[in-house]
């Protein structure tokens, strides 16, 4: 049986995530995202590759969702709504409780302000999440008497899970994003050490390499204390959850200590609604934010005001969180149209920018101008500081993540090609794992697992039973019992497999003893009266006959056959050198030696018959 991975999004891209993957016949769909940069027919994942027909709800067996970011939900509702799936989702609490929140945030900037097509609306969203089934970490969900599935903690955002998905004997995880470091406010990605036949893995930082993160916070607290000393404004892009509560407690901790009384601004009652949300769910969260909750709640903060429109154009610095990140679109990119062209202001990006969007032209060099989506132009006078707060894990942490689980193939998904590609080679040279990286439309198949479950007859059991222990004595004393056990796997027809001890072959097959025959070939050049074939290979047999008593010899043409003797000679002196033999003519012997496991002697006098003769 094979698994079948196909790339519906995220192939060699980072953006709608969907893979849609068949094991033994079940067909799971893991999240199902929209592309961020894109405004065509692109946004979506080709759903038709699914089914043609459209017929989605004989199509797939479950949907699963890892996390409530638009890449990876966004074409949820477009899904179920439009193109008319009513199977089962799964998420978590967390991304049950925030997805509807960012899906409608979305559609009113998309729909509201920029005035597109609307591809779903506000009930649509609705109906959606009425379909959806929550799930709690490590709760092992029967989708039907085939297909189970379980969820694992993967930090990146409130919420986040990898998921396992086990089909009879044949099981994979997928990633999803996850972050294998703790950050302020989540834990680190955490997972049973389990069988896989795949790993679909994130592959955002597939060449990065992640320093700690002190040295970068720092970075942060400075260019954002610089720009607001000097009396500029501060913007930075970000979405509602995740990355604007994670510098949200570190700005408000370093304004604290350093006594500074320049507000702190978030720009949408959104992100209020994920703070009251992140207190709600503190379970969700890092070790340290449980551990200071008991005291106070670490989402109270200090510092940080609800913004207001008009606060815009007002006077004097400031800093402002605003969403979403990238600055694809809605109140982010609105801001940054206006603070954008003074020298005193400052553009901070937390994290990855998609491609297409504004913030990626930012990262991508120092541009003066910059075309908006509708094709008007802004000058960039300010400072653009680029940080490494991303919540994806680094290319170490796909590395440990992949060596720990250790699956028997690894798919990639969601990054860049060429990092992806490098990966790849890195994953297959250093753990010897075969590796793909596939393109969106493309799919993948590997092998499944199937076990078959045998008996073991009680003489191969008896002979595991007894130890083989093995000592060592480095700084201590340490004791090992290395057995190992020899049986033969029986497989009858319309029998349970059963697994005997080499003793009891022959019984099992009702078949009687054999004898393993040693055979060996040589030929030999041989001295004699007559230049015929025949009647040296005559002379030879008779020969041997009144040297080597017992001898059984078959003459053919210009061959014989000796077997059944009996004699010794070391097996050192088995070979016939060419370079000893001497005459015109030649014949061949081929013989061969009967042995068993209590006698390793051969009998060779024939050997030395053919010398005498040479």
């Amino acid at each position: 049986m094979a698994i079948d991975c196909l790339v519906l999004g995220a192939g060699q891209e980072i953006g709608k995530s969907c893979v849609v993957v068949t094991i033994n016949g079940k067909r799971i769909m893991f999240d199902c995202g929209m592309h961020m940069g894109c405004d065509d027919h692109n946004r979506y994942p080709d759903f038709s590759l699914v089914s043609k027909s459209g017929d989605f709800d004989n199509a797939i067996s479950c949907i699963i969702i890892t996390h409530f970011h638009m890449d990876h939900v966004g074409a949820l509702p477009y899904f179920t709504e439009v193109c008319g799936y009513n199977g089962p989702i799964y998420m978590s609490y967390p991304t049950k409780a925030l997805s509807p929140l960012m899906l409608e945030d979305y559609r009113r900037v998309m729909v509201d302000r920029r005035g597109e097509d609307e591809l779903f609306t506000t009930a649509h969203i609705a109906n959606c999440m009425k379909k959806v089934i929550a799930i709690d970490l490590k709760q092992t969900i029967q989708v039907d008497e085939d297909l189970q599935i379980r969820a694992y903690y993967a930090g990146h955002v409130l919420g986040a899970v990898m998921v396992y998905a086990k089909v009879g004997d044949a099981a994979i995880v997928y990633t999803g994003d996850y972050n294998m470091t703790t950050d302020r406010h989540l834990g680190a990605a955490k997972i049973d050490r389990l069988q896989l036949d795949l790993l679909i893995s994130e592959s955002t930082y597939a060449t990065t390499i992640r320093g700690s993160k002190y040295p970068r916070e720092r970075e942060f607290l400075q260019a954002v204390h610089k720009c607001v000393a000097g009396g500029g404004k501060a913007l930075i892009p970000s979405f509602a959850l995740g990355r604007a509560q994670e510098l949200c407690m570190l700005l408000d901790d370093y304004w604290e200590r350093m006594n500074i009384k320049v507000p702190i601004y978030f720009s949408s009652g959104l992100t209020i609604q994920a703070n009251m949300y992140y207190k709600m769910l503190i379970s969700w969260t890092s070790q340290n934010v449980k551990e200071k909750h008991n005291t106070h709640n670490p989402f109270d903060f200090k510092n940080v005001k609800d913004f207001d429109r008009s606060l815009i154009h007002a006077p004097g610095p400031c800093v402002l969180f605003a969403t979403p990140g990238m600055l694809c679109a809605g109140f982010s990119l609105e801001v940054f149209k206006h603070w954008a062209p003074s020298p005193l202001n400052l553009v901070a990006l937390p994290g990855y920018s998609v491609a297409g969007t504004v913030g990626h032209k930012l990262m991508s060099g120092k541009p003066t101008t910059v075309d908006l989506y509708n094709g008007t132009k802004v000058d960039v006078r300010c400072k653009i500081h680029q940080v490494a707060f991303s919540p994806h894990t680094d290319a170490k942490g796909i590395m440990d993540l992949t060596k720990f689980l250790s699956p028997k193939n690894v798919v990639l998904v969601h990054g860049e090609k060429p990092s992806m590609m490098i990966l790849k080679d890195k994953i297959t040279s250093e753990l010897d794992i075969p590796c793909f990286v596939p393109a969106n439309g493309e799919t993948v198949s590997v092998a499944s697992t199937t076990y078959i479950k045998a008996n073991a007859s009680d003489m191969f059991l008896k002979s595991c039973s007894s130890p083989n222990f093995k000592f060592s004595n480095s700084t201590q004393l340490r004791v090992t019992d290395q057995r190992t056990a020899d049986g033969v796997l029986v497989i009858e027809k319309s029998k349970k497999a059963k697994i005997v001890h080499q003793d009891e072959v022959s019984e099992v097959l009702h078949e009687k003893n054999h004898v393993v025959s040693l055979a060996y070939c040589c030929p030999v050049k041989v001295k004699g009266e007559s230049d015929n074939d025949a009647d040296l290979i005559k002379q030879l047999s008779e020969k041997i006959l009144k040297t080597v008593s017992g001898a059984q010899i078959h003459e053919s043409e210009n061959c014989l056959q000796i077997g059944s003797f009996k004699g010794t000679l070391c097996l050192k002196d088995k070979c016939v050198h060419r370079r000893d033999i001497s005459s015109s003519s030649e014949a061949v012997v081929f013989f061969c030696c009967n042995w068993s496991a209590a006698d390793l002697e051969l009998g060779w006098e024939v050997i030395n018959v053919m010398k005498q003769n040479i």
